[in-house]
């Protein structure tokens, strides 16, 4: 897609985006105010009615002017990209993409949203067409040793690179690997993604221009359970990029889930069963399948099929065990240092704990097993720093050399 193409459809998407957000917006509202007209649990007056009346012609007026302001303004734009003048990506709008994917991808995806993000891998954040000839055009000294990048939710392979420091573009430059990324749309469910995630290697393992020697993948966050996801089913289906496969390294991955997810689920359940905070319950919900998978480290279709996704309803999952002749490490971020206290260390890097990161749960048969030698804390780091921290650099290229 040409620049002026994708500067258009990007204006067209948040047109959508905001047309939908006003409309739920006003959704939420009237609910609310018929909450506080109509108190629950008490016998409503006719006045209490012809207000509620009055207020929902006013209601219902909103909305369909909005529909009709954002419908128009859509097919403008649409319009528009004959005369847009060309307009570079940028990291910034890249990222923007990228959280609001990451917010509500599967909204995205749903309604065909432009701003959604599609699967792809990615070389100097332009898409890789798979195809042999494109391959050997891309990576002039292209060799059978593939390190692969996966990044986290609200993510792109962009931001890889923080404070001047890229662990893929160092281990491949230092290690003689043939580097590539991949980009995906972190809102839809971490086994929707695993399983396309899993169509693509096949694909590329069968473009690859010269024999595969090695697959290494590096993930950061969710990317490490996508990542898990696609190795079980290209495991169940016999796909071969999987005998390819020899390590993976994972970087402050929620293998049993994110302290962060599991609160913004308490705080709905509180909502929902107040009367008057119920209707405040619906913003809760817009967060995406992606981020509500991340309350438990969801693999499968069937850790969420035929679940209310936002109900308490415990940890559910199907065990996924790591793959048996693949060699992986795992990497826990931890904000304080070696020194400070125990209370400390377990908030982790803020957004993921040591043991859910370490792989290790208080049910022994839901233990991953990573060898001791295969583990390491990082001190001192947050779980955006993990990107960057030049010692957890040194331990990934020992692991990967």
């Amino acid at each position: 897609m040409s620049n002026r193409k994708k500067a258009s459809s990007d204006l067209q998407g948040l047109t959508r985006l905001i047309t939908d957000a006003t409309i739920g917006v006003t959704d939420l509202v009237e609910t609310m105010h018929r909450r506080v007209v109509h108190p629950p649990f008490l016998p409503s007056t006719p006045i209490q009615h012809l207000i509620t009346n009055i207020a929902g012609f006013t209601f219902k007026n909103i909305k369909w002017s909005t529909r009709f302001i954002g419908n128009g303004v859509d097919k403008a734009l649409g319009q528009l990209s004959s005369v847009l003048g060309k307009i570079e990506a940028t990291g910034e709008r890249e990222a923007l993409r990228s959280v609001i994917n990451g917010v509500i991808g599967d909204y995205l995806e749903n309604n065909q949203n432009p701003l959604k993000i599609t699967m792809q891998f990615r070389h100097e954040a332009k898409a890789i067409p798979l195809d042999s000839k494109t391959l050997l055009k891309t990576y002039p000294a292209i060799n059978g040793k593939i390190l692969l990048m996966v990044h986290g939710s609200c993510k792109n392979d962009i931001q890889w690179t923080r404070k001047e420091h890229n662990h893929g573009t160092l281990l491949a430059k230092e290690l003689n690997k043939t580097l590539v990324y991949l980009h995906y749309n972190s809102g839809c469910h971490i086994s929707t993604n695993g399983q396309e995630f899993n169509e693509l290697l096949e694909e590329l393992m069968r473009h690859w221009p010269v024999p595969v020697e090695e697959l290494v993948i590096v993930a950061h966050s969710m990317g490490g359970l996508v990542s898990r996801s696609a190795i079980h089913y290209g495991h169940q289906l016999k796909k071969s990029w999987t005998k390819h496969l020899k390590k993976i390294i994972f970087l402050g991955t929620p293998h049993h889930g994110a302290p962060m997810e599991k609160v913004g689920n308490n705080v709905d359940v509180i909502l929902e069963a107040i009367p008057y905070t119920k209707p405040f319950a619906r913003l809760g919900k817009i967060r995406s399948a992606g981020v509500t998978d991340l309350r438990y480290g969801n693999l499968v279709d069937e850790d969420w099929q035929n679940n209310d996704r936002f109900k308490m309803g415990g940890d559910q999952r199907k065990f996924i065990s790591l793959p048996k002749k693949v060699e992986c490490f795992s990497i826990a971020g931890i904000v304080g240092k070696e020194t400070k206290s125990i209370s400390t260390q377990l908030l982790g890097d803020k957004m993921v704990g040591v043991n859910s990161a370490l792989g290790q749960h208080k049910d022994p048969t839901k233990n991953l097993n990573f060898k001791k030698k295969n583990t390491w804390i990082a001190y001192e780091s947050t779980h955006s720093e993990l990107l960057s921290n030049l010692k957890i650099y040194t331990k990934i290229k020992e692991w990967v050399d």
